[in-house]
């Protein structure tokens, strides 16, 4: 490696920031210098290299064909050293750092934190709640907690729990509801871009989701449950949302059946990084308290 005596770190570190981040003025606010300085950078790496890297245009950057070639080797090496940064400072600290989404972090994962805590008192855990998809191969992510089918490429995944669904409300409203057709004669409420549909639960009962009627319309599953709590209509839900309201008798599952999706949670780490004492700890955990009431 004593070519990388030729060039200097910081030159590379504008490269591959302006590469990933198209601009330099983006490239500039990430390392927390002036344009000029990036600039400046670039041209110098640019001439070390004896090639352009970049052609410029009014809207940014654009690589060239050279420049895609070595920025790919740069963004892969850097991304390495920040992982290993990243590994060395959890380890010094004792810190896991757990992306979730937020629906799934505010109705189940935060009110039984305490029972891990008081398991591995020295494990501290950070809670990123984002409905962003985090790499957790290129942050400072430890562990995703993922809904969905599995499928992602170039990570480790392990199936937690099948999400079953299944209608919620009120316990007054559920004193209407005797019989799937029921739900004809009720609000019901619903979620914008829902991951499934009313079917998935109508479907098994014969029925269609034609049969349904209008009712108000939220933005995420978590106001739609504290909707179905406010007696406003029914949702459908599933266990990991709704088992504590109706657990504390504030929602009722009017009727028995459950129905499997085809999703998921899944436990997800980085397929590069080695396995942890505090990662396993975590897993073993989750797992536990998941099947808990199954």
């Amino acid at each position: 490696m004593r070519n990388l005596n030729r060039f200097h770190l910081n030159g590379l570190r504008a490269l591959e920031a302006a590469g990933r981040l198209g601009s330099l003025r983006a490239a500039a606010e990430e390392l927390g210098v002036t344009i000029g300085a990036v600039s400046q950078q670039v041209l110098k790496a640019e001439e070390q290299f004896g090639h352009p890297l970049f052609e410029r245009h009014p809207k940014g950057l654009r690589p060239t064909p050279f420049g895609q070639e070595v920025l790919g080797y740069l963004g892969a090496g850097f991304a390495e050293i920040s992982a290993g940064l990243a590994l060395a400072e959890r380890r010094r600290e004792g810190v896991l750092t757990v992306s979730v989404a937020p629906v799934f972090a505010s109705k189940w994962l935060v009110w039984r934190l305490q029972h891990f805590r008081e398991r591995h008192p020295d494990i501290r855990i950070r809670i990123d709640a984002d409905v962003s998809l985090v790499d957790p191969n290129a942050s400072d992510v430890d562990v995703c907690i993922r809904v969905g089918r599995g499928n992602w490429p170039n990570v480790r995944a392990e199936r937690l729990l099948d999400q079953l669904v299944f209608p919620v409300c009120s316990p007054a409203m559920a004193e209407r509801l005797r019989h799937p057709r029921d739900l004809a004669r009720v609000p019901i409420i619903r979620e914008p871009t829902p991951m499934f549909g009313w079917d998935a639960w109508l479907g098994p009962n014969g029925l269609g989701e034609a049969i349904l009627g209008d009712g108000p319309v939220f933005s995420d599953a978590s106001l739609c449950l504290d909707a179905a709590i406010a007696g406003q209509g029914v949702f459908l839900g599933w266990e990991t949302l709704a088992c504590d309201a109706i657990a504390l008798g504030r929602l009722a599952a009017p009727f028995p059946d459950r129905y499997a999706t085809g999703i998921a949670y899944w436990f997800v780490t980085s397929r590069s990084a080695p396995a942890t004492r505090t990662v396993a700890a975590f897993r073993d955990w989750l797992k536990a308290e998941l099947s808990v009431g199954r």
